[in-house]
């Protein structure tokens, strides 16, 4: 496990970006933290790090957003608002997984368990001392 202090957006920004470089066909990314703490804007960060071109944004009433035009194909998940798993089978959730993309997904610990890839990256994000200040727990 390995903690990561973030002091402002810019780093927050910079970390996302940075982490993009180093992802590969199928990576899976499990967001968890409270409203507000930062899941959204670590994902956009993430996109704009493969090269993604359109405008990112919250997936909360879709539960998924595709975009194509990175280095490689990014799955946006917000699964808040998914009643049960039954939801997401019928949008092909497990085959995202699979499809040679990054899936970002946003409120994670709803999911039920074993419905994440075993090699998911988890990222807890926590409320720092400061406004901006982010506390990330990594776990790979």
């Amino acid at each position: 496990m390995e903690k990561v202090i973030l002091n402002n957006l810019t780093k927050t920004r910079e970390f996302g970006v940075e982490l993009a470089k180093t992802l590969e066909p199928n990576t899976v990314i499990a967001f968890t933290g409270d409203l507000g703490a930062g899941k959204t804007t670590l994902s956009k960060a993430i996109a704009e790090g493969l090269g993604v071109t359109e405008t990112i944004t919250s997936p909360t009433f879709t539960i998924v957003c595709e975009y194509e035009t990175g280095r490689l194909p990014v799955y946006h998940f917000d699964v808040y608002r998914v009643n049960d798993s039954e939801e997401l089978f019928e949008i092909g959730f497990e085959e995202y997984m699979h499809k040679g993309g990054v899936c970002l997904i946003e409120w994670a610990n709803l999911l039920e368990d074993g419905m994440l890839a075993p090699n998911t990256i988890k990222i807890n994000i926590e409320y720092g001392e400061n406004e901006d200040e982010r506390i990330l727990t990594i776990e790979r």
